[in-house]
């Protein structure tokens, strides 16, 4: 089997790019490596994954249509997980042109080269804030998800209308995956988690939006790559259009309060709480009903908080070395 990982040097590609490697799959990873966040990080990420000779690695931009061709230049893959994406939702207000580059741009460029060399299976990152402020209690696929509150939920519901138009005219097996809150190791500096555990150790304030009242369904990062794995290894079928829509989350939404206070008892430090208002383009909720992905390939979170966050407070220790 031959894969192809976008966003390779990502948090969640990393993780994937690794997973397959350990079932024996050839994998080839590509990632711009932009400076949305420090590169040092990423390339930290990629140092660990090169040293295996079924790993080959392209750095480049899928904005460019040149670049996304040439990764084809050997073949079609079996199977395409696309995670590059401008990620973020704060920054879709302040650098709009990034998110239409890399999320509608980049999508589109990779999806017309996996419909000229069509894999078994294209599987794309979609987000849980596709649901925008839903008052349902769990998020459902079936849910509306017409009215998005920022940018960046706009393109990855886009990216989910995109793939179902292959899927139906070009016969293109596509899943989109609802990914919620991922957090662990080596997870993303510009995620709320991250930022609180640098405040904390500092001893610098720390802003709680909505004064603690917003719940997320904090997702530990080993649960979401089983879930890619088990859902690329069994594309969907179907006579008018193979394609599917999954939530991949944990299933128990936590409210930011109690998320800080797991924090602060891990670190042994009390945070300098500054309670602010809502911030425009957040959600207050979000809560993943994940039967379909339970049924269909068996997903099944194994990891809780407390649990999640203690292995991120240690590499947290031992990569940054706070004082």
């Amino acid at each position: 089997m031959r894969y192809l990982v976008t966003g390779a040097a990502g948090f969640i590609g990393a993780n994937v790019v690794k997973a397959l490697r350990h079932i024996g799959t050839e994998v080839v990873g590509v990632d711009s490596i932009n400076d949305y966040y420090d590169p040092s990080l990423k390339r930290s990420r990629l140092a660990s994954l090169l040293t295996d000779p079924g790993v080959s690695f392209v750095e480049a931009d899928l904005a460019d249509p040149a670049a996304t061709g040439a990764l084809f230049a050997n073949g079609a893959y079996d199977v395409v997980i696309h995670l590059a994406a401008q990620a973020g939702v704060r920054y879709s207000l302040e650098n709009p042109g990034a998110y239409i580059a890399s999320n509608i741009v980049g999508f589109q460029n990779l999806i017309d080269a996996c419909r000229a060399q069509p894999p078994r299976h294209f599987v794309f990152a979609s987000s849980s804030s596709v649901y925008g402020n839903s008052n349902r209690d769990w998020f459902s696929e079936t849910d509306p998800t017409d009215t998005p509150v920022s940018l960046y939920a706009a393109t990855k519901k886009s990216n989910e209308m995109v793939a179902h138009t292959y899927a139906h005219l070009y016969g293109l097996p596509a899943t989109g995956l609802r990914f919620f809150t991922v957090y662990g190791p080596a997870g993303r500096p510009d995620m709320a988690y991250f930022g609180f555990t640098k405040a904390i150790f500092a001893g610098a304030p720390i802003q709680v939006f909505n004064h603690g009242n917003l719940e997320r369904d904090f997702t530990y990062i080993d649960d979401i790559v089983s879930g890619v794995i088990k859902v690329a290894e069994a594309p969907p079928a179907g006579s008018e259009a193979p394609y599917r829509l999954l939530n991949l989350g944990n299933h128990q939404p936590v409210k930011l309060g109690d998320f800080i206070a797991t924090l602060e008892a891990l670190i042994g430090r009390e945070a300098n709480k500054v309670m602010v208002d809502m911030q425009p383009g957040d959600v207050y909720r979000t809560a993943a009903n994940i039967d379909a992905a339970r049924t269909l390939v068996g997903f099944e979170p194994a990891t809780d908080l407390k649990t999640g966050l203690t292995h991120f407070v240690q590499w947290y220790r031992d990569y940054f070395k706070p004082e």
